[in-house]
């Protein structure tokens, strides 16, 4: 059985307490409470990574100069990671053994299971991250990890539910990197898609980033789907495919999950975005609609557009911080 959103928070919010040994007083004593991040600023990812860690620094700038936490502030301390296991460990084993650290953000999916052991063993931090996998969604395994946001396979049935109710029956085409993040889904989305009658037409698998797709649009043109999910890219090689698929005749409806939602993706497809839509649990940096007074602070410290990746750290560092909190 899963937890629900405010179940997890409360959840993460006692195992907080427990790390900081945070009685009524306790965090009114000591320095500064340490937030460790493995983030990929170069690599593949980059453009998410860059975006994260901006969105993390702006949060805690608005948390510290508002006094911090009953007085402590939270220090971050980050390395780039390139998105390699291998280099995000490293950056973990590095960051630990020169801070204490309490808070920890991680990279990948491959990353948040790798080191889970060495949570668990330690017991002093709670972790979150850029991974939304569905195996990470499990409080009993994974008790010191929180994820901001839907797994991987909750957005996939988001989707789903709604090509169901929009066309009963439909032929559905997954397009998904070839990395563990790509895979995720795949397999439970089958089910769900066969769950509600929708017929998985065709199933393609990329490399991540820039990469000819043109034997690929070929192949999905030839599967001839109502509706196209992209999983496990963050921004090429969507924009291509989309593209490339319009100029071919395509009428399949694209959609994506949420890493595939920044408004840099839709720019680059230019008119080949009409129609393009996903999985967003944040609002969007220009969203105006109603009272959204974080939004608004956000827009004053930065005048331009700042995307998907930085919202998400943004709303995982406040999220870490509303668990220190509590």
């Amino acid at each position: 059985m899963r937890l629900n959103r405010r179940e997890l928070l409360a959840g993460t919010a006692a195992t907080a307490a427990m790390a900081f040994g945070m009685g009524p007083l306790a965090a009114q004593e000591g320095g500064d409470i340490v937030l460790g991040g493995s983030i990929p600023l170069t690599g593949v990812f980059a453009f998410a990574g860059v975006g994260i860690h901006a969105g993390i620094q702006d949060y805690l700038k608005i948390l510290n100069d508002g006094g911090g936490i009953k007085g402590r502030k939270i220090k971050y301390v980050a390395e780039d990671t390139a998105y390699k296991v291998d280099a995000s460990v490293a950056a973990f084993n590095k960051i630990t053994s020169q801070e204490k650290v309490s808070l920890y953000y991680g990279d990948s999916t491959g990353f948040s299971k790798t080191i889970n052991p060495e949570l668990e063993r330690r017991g002093t931090m709670i972790m979150a991250g850029a991974s939304f996998a569905t195996e990470l969604n499990d409080p009993k395994k994974f008790p010191l990890q929180f994820m901001a946001g839907p797994d991987y396979t909750e957005m996939f049935g988001i989707l789903l539910r709604y090509i169901a109710k929009e066309k009963p029956g439909a032929r559905v085409a997954f397009v998904y990197s070839d990395t563990e993040f790509g895979r995720d889904p795949i397999v439970p989305g089958e089910a769900v898609a066969k769950e509600l009658k929708l017929n998985v037409v065709e199933k393609i698998v990329t490399p991540p980033g820039s990469v000819d797709v043109s034997t690929e649009v070929l192949k999905l043109r030839r599967a001839n789907p109502d509706f196209t999910i992209f999983h496990g890219y963050v921004l090429a090689p969507i924009p291509e495919f989309v593209t490339q698929a319009k100029q071919m005749g395509m009428k399949s409806q694209f959609m994506g999950t949420f890493w595939t939602m920044d408004n840099s993706t839709v720019q680059r497809m230019g008119d080949a975005a009409d129609g393009f839509m996903g999985v967003m649990p944040y609002r969007y940096y220009y969203d105006k609609d109603g009272t959204a007074p974080m939004l608004e602070k956000i827009r004053q410290m930065r005048t331009e557009y700042q995307s998907t990746g930085y919202l998400q750290g943004f709303v995982t560092a406040m999220l870490m911080a509303e668990a220190v909190k509590r």
